[in-house]
């Protein structure tokens, strides 16, 4: 038993150790531009131990997603996690968690942006393991006059929140400069008086 344990545990840590290594090369060459070989170098293993734990690149990529979306649902039952959109602390909640998991995660976001427009099947795979956080938007815009199905305002609600995360945090110079506090002040107001709850 004690074997199997051990097994087990290196296993975990070769898995993790890929999974960093895969965040520092993306950073470095991009998603597309990143090898299988590139990232078990990094990592300091043997490219055959990488297809033990992944399929493929997509596939490490889908596991790094699901990691993504477990610390997201964490973050959820944060002291401070409010449920309506009415209210605009509650949309300024979500606004702020998103743009700091945004900044901290920022390599690996962009590995998702890159990946869902060249490959359709990792697109289709990423919208279904996001639908439920979508879900979980839309409950909190009950009671509000929506301009729409509360599903295609949840869309435009984290469509517009990662499109400008995206563009401020990327790096790119195609943005002003702004704090994180301006940002988030300035999304917050917009979001929250595009979906009818008033500039309050």
């Amino acid at each position: 038993m004690a074997v199997v344990g051990m097994r087990k545990q290196q296993a975990a840590q070769t898995e993790a150790e890929l999974k960093a290594a895969a965040i520092r090369v993306f950073e470095r060459v991009g998603y597309l531009n990143a090898k299988i070989t590139d990232i078990t170098t990094e990592a300091g293993r043997a490219t055959g131990s990488f297809y033990k734990h992944f399929a493929s690149k997509e596939a490490l990529l889908e596991a790094l997603l699901a990691d993504l979306l477990a610390e997201g649902d964490e973050s959820a039952e944060l002291e401070g996690h409010l449920d309506d959109f009415r209210d605009r602390a509650a949309v300024r909640w979500h606004v702020s968690a998103y743009w700091h998991f945004h900044r901290r995660h920022r390599p690996l976001m962009v590995a998702l942006q890159q990946a869902a427009i060249v490959d359709d099947g990792f697109a289709r795979r990423s919208q279904e393991l996001l639908e439920p956080d979508l879900r979980h938007i839309a409950d909190h815009m009950r009671g509000l006059d929506l301009p729409g199905d509360p599903l295609v305002a949840a869309s435009l609600f984290t469509t517009t929140l990662s499109g400008f995360a995206a563009a401020y945090l990327g790096g790119h110079g195609r943005t002003p400069e702004v704090s994180d506090d301006e940002a988030i002040e300035t999304l917050t107001s917009f979001l929250h008086a595009g979906l009818g709850g008033g500039a309050r």
